[in-house]
């Protein structure tokens, strides 16, 4: 007969998906067809929630798909959110965030202006996933984004590159591939580990003053590996592995970033940490 926990185990991250799949409908549901959307200039910051949050996609992603999940669970809160499409490429629809980082960041500063022009607010709090997660630290770190930005969560974040489990490694045996890949998608180049704008990236330290970092991790991440490399050190730094809060969570690095309620959960707790709760798997549920 098996041990429990083998059989559990799987047991309870199948609860958690269902969880994931149903929760959302049913809380936009209940909100309203009106209310359940994003990207709303004519929305105001609350006393609660006085900060507009900005979400940004990952590498091969957009501003609606990557977000279907966390831009309504933050909006049902009480939350003004706001999404952005980075690094296109000429000719490349729906797929995005492949231009230079560099650049892209710059896309970054423009929309964060535009979103806090047009809620009034000061500062806003901005919501990455992948490269999403690690793009914003090169807005805040040289645009001048730390004095509009309160808080950084990354979801997952390629903030020291990726390996992509050991593929990147592979580069140099084929001649002319590292060029290639740079010049059809710079963004996939900035992002191997040991990149020249990783170099600069974090030359000098992870973090600036006056942002307050979160990064949120999965073990299971095949994308940005190895895991470890998502972490910040620095101050004002909370490196959270999502397996700590809710061990039979089996989130890969899509999973975490597009429907993982224990995560979102999580990413509320970054954006306003006087009313933070106990993040475990029943937050799920919620």
């Amino acid at each position: 007969m098996l041990p429990w926990k083998r059989v559990l185990r799987p047991l309870a991250a199948l609860l958690l998906t269902a969880a994931a799949v149903t929760v959302p409908a049913a809380t936009a549901e209940a909100a309203g067809a009106p209310n359940s959307g994003w990207n709303d200039y004519s929305c105001k910051p609350s006393a609660a929630h006085p900060r507009p949050v900005v979400l940004v996609h990952g590498t091969l992603g957009n501003s609606v798909d990557n977000w279907l999940g966390l831009a309504p669970y933050l909006k049902v809160r009480g939350y003004c959110v706001f999404s952005l499409d980075y690094g296109q490429l000429e000719g490349v629809p729906f797929f995005h965030g492949l231009g230079p980082v560099e650049k892209s960041a710059g896309q970054l500063k423009d929309f964060v202006g535009k979103v806090l022009a047009a809620t009034g607010a000061a500062e806003t709090d901005v919501v990455g996933h992948s490269q999403g997660g690690m793009m914003p630290r090169y807005y805040l770190k040289f645009l001048g984004g730390a004095a509009t930005v309160n808080a950084l969560v990354g979801i997952a974040p390629s903030n020291h590159g990726t390996t992509l489990s050991g593929f990147t490694r592979l580069l140099p045996y084929f001649p002319g591939a590292a060029d290639l890949l740079s010049k059809n998608t710079p963004a996939l180049a900035d992002q191997v580990t040991g990149s020249a704008f990783l170099a600069k990236l974090n030359a000098g330290g992870d973090t600036v003053p006056g942002v307050r970092y979160t990064v949120i991790a999965t073990r299971y991440d095949e994308v940005v590996t190895p895991w470890r490399s998502q972490y910040l050190t620095g101050p004002g730094v909370r490196n959270v592995l999502l397996q700590d809060l809710c061990p039979v969570d089996l989130s890969e690095h899509v999973a975490i970033g597009l429907l993982d309620r224990v995560a979102f959960h999580e990413v509320a707790n970054a954006l306003d940490p006087a009313r933070a709760r106990p993040t475990t798997c029943a937050s799920a549920f919620e």
